[in-house]
């Protein structure tokens, strides 16, 4: 479980920019490329439908 946070932090700091270059080179030994696939896929999603949905009631509106 905390592998999976570890992995976790370390997508989310990349999608707001703030990952530094040693802890992402540490990131890709130590989390398999997969994971790291898999969790910003799942991050994206999220994004998006976010905005679909702000967006969404915002014209409603």
């Amino acid at each position: 479980m905390n592998k999976f946070m570890s992995a976790l932090q370390s997508v989310f700091a990349a999608f707001f920019g703030v990952q530094s270059e040693n802890k992402r080179q540490a990131d890709f030994k130590e989390h398999s490329l997969s994971t790291i696939i898999v969790i910003a896929l799942i991050f994206f999603s999220l994004f998006v439908a976010a905005i679909y949905f702000t967006v969404s009631l915002v014209l409603n509106t």
